[in-house]
């Protein structure tokens, strides 16, 4: 097993070499195919999340084909292409877990984070966390979908909860932002496409997938959102979105992290604006999203990497040097 591994005391990841790992009762091997580079992972590595486990290895957009099986699992079968996400594994005790709030559970794992994620040709998941994964999609293509896919689809439907959305704002255009835009332009909605100040090349890319408007993140919209979704992990662009918003309207704050929130005028909030944020995510999401993102179309602007490019994967993410999604990529065996 070949694997970029995350240690305490490190700041960058390293190769390491290690046995193909068994999986336990309940779990699953996967011999990897593709795992996304998200921005939570960037956030693991940077300490901007606390490090729950040392060494790690990253990962959690992670598809692969299983190659062994532990004892107790049922339903899935060797040979068959699966998908690994965030949530890894939850209690099923907690109220959270007994109400259907798994998201929200008090004992959660997660893959990259808690358990060993898909940096690495060969990764253990547990059986009932793992999504199949449907036809249509290459390895490269579905991987983005199991993070940014999916929290993307979160925050969208909460945004949709509280009334229609004919408007709707999109505020850090990268992974999330840009498959979430061609889910809700296939629904008819009209979206709008906030970037850092400059970025051509995101603004392009927003427009290339449907987006009626793209600008700078400080720039107000043509007209009145609905909603926005903040996908960038930057705290000023909460009050941004409220005045973006119309009466009534709502700004989900999307990502694991953020900065800190300055202080806004209460108008801002008045008139029954709503702020909420998105935490992880539930396995009826996945089961909901995959086969909605097929029809829909959904399509992922990818660069891919090695393996072994993962920090300079990380690195293109923190400075912006890509579009879309980037998509890392074990080598074959023998290659």
């Amino acid at each position: 097993m070949f694997a970029m591994s995350l240690a305490a005391d490190r700041a960058v990841l390293a190769p390491e070499t290690r046995p193909d790992p068994e999986p336990g009762p309940g779990e699953i091997r996967l011999r990897v195919k593709a795992c996304g580079v998200c921005r939570t992972d960037l956030h693991v590595v940077d300490g901007e999340l606390p490090r729950r486990r040392t060494p790690i290895i990253p990962g959690h957009e992670v598809v692969g084909v299983v190659d062994a099986l532990g004892p107790g699992v049922e339903g899935v079968a060797v040979g068959q292409r699966m998908g690994a996400a965030w949530l890894a594994e939850t209690c099923g005790a907690c109220r959270y877990c007994r109400e259907g709030q798994e998201n929200l559970c008090d004992a959660p794992g997660f893959n990259g984070w808690t358990r060993d994620g898909g940096y690495a040709d060969t990764m253990i998941a547990r059986a009932d966390f793992c999504f199949p994964m449907p036809e249509g999609l290459s390895d490269t293509e579905a991987a983005p979908l199991l993070c940014a896919g999916l929290i993307g689809f979160r925050a969208w439907r909460m945004a949709c909860r509280p009334r229609p959305v004919k408007t709707l704002g999109l505020y850090g255009f990268g992974a999330a932002a840009h498959l979430l835009a061609q889910l809700a332009v296939f629904e008819g909605q009209s979206v709008y496409a906030f970037t850092r100040t400059g970025d051509a090349a995101a603004q392009a890319l927003a427009r290339d997938v449907g987006c009626v408007w793209a600008g700078g993140s400080e720039a107000p919209p043509p007209e009145p959102l609905d909603a926005a979704i903040i996908f960038a992990p930057i705290g000023a662009l909460v009050p941004a979105a409220l005045a973006a918003v119309r009466k009534g309207g709502i700004v989900v704050c999307g990502g694991i992290h953020m900065s800190d929130i300055p202080s806004f005028p209460y108008a801002l909030l008045w008139e029954e604006r709503q702020v909420v944020s998105v935490a992880n995510l539930t396995r009826q999401d996945g089961l909901d999203y995959l086969p909605w993102a097929v029809r829909a179309g959904v399509r992922p602007h990818v660069t891919t990497y090695g393996l072994d490019q993962a920090n300079q994967a990380l690195e293109d993410l923190r400075t912006g040097a890509f579009t879309g999604a980037a998509v890392l990529v074990p080598r074959e065996e023998g290659s």
